[in-house]
């Protein structure tokens, strides 16, 4: 009896961590989901990634980006690209069970003037469970400073 007592003290000691844990994955699943989404040039797919009350500040957009409508113009011109998304290094901060933070570097390669550029830039994340789903709240993206000398 001692022994069960014990086990299940131990699992209930290890149950925050282990949700915890479980947070920080499906985040980063997001993170790479969104990856693939650009990648495939599905404009409407990856604004589903988003809250209703979302803020996106763009990488190549001079606004504010806090509304479905100011959003959907904003990868407008996805679709039909060929521009695509590489998630490189990243960090994780667990806020808690249902907020994570993700912020890293991912490169873009964006057809431009019909030359294929690359575009490194880094992003920064805020993902938040709804319900059983994990969505994208807030997300800041800028170009990559290159490194200096």
């Amino acid at each position: 009896m001692r022994k069960a007592l014990i086990s299940l003290f131990m699992l209930l000691l290890l149950s925050p961590a282990l949700a915890l844990a479980g947070a920080a994955d499906e985040a980063n699943a997001l993170v790479d989901r969104w990856a693939a989404t650009f990648t495939a040039n599905d404009a409407e797919a990856i604004l589903k990634l988003y809250t209703n009350d979302a803020v996106l500040l763009g990488t190549v957009s001079p606004v504010i980006a806090d509304s479905a409508a100011s959003r959907r113009a904003y990868f407008s011109r996805l679709p039909g690209s060929g521009n695509k998304c590489v998630i490189g290094d990243r960090r994780t901060v667990i806020i808690n069970d249902t907020a994570v933070l993700v912020t890293g570097f991912y490169d873009f390669t964006i057809m431009q003037a019909g030359k294929l550029v690359e575009s490194p830039a880094r992003f920064s994340m805020l993902l938040v469970k709804r319900g059983n789903d994990w969505l994208i709240a807030h997300h800041h993206s800028s170009a990559r400073p290159k490194p200096p000398g």
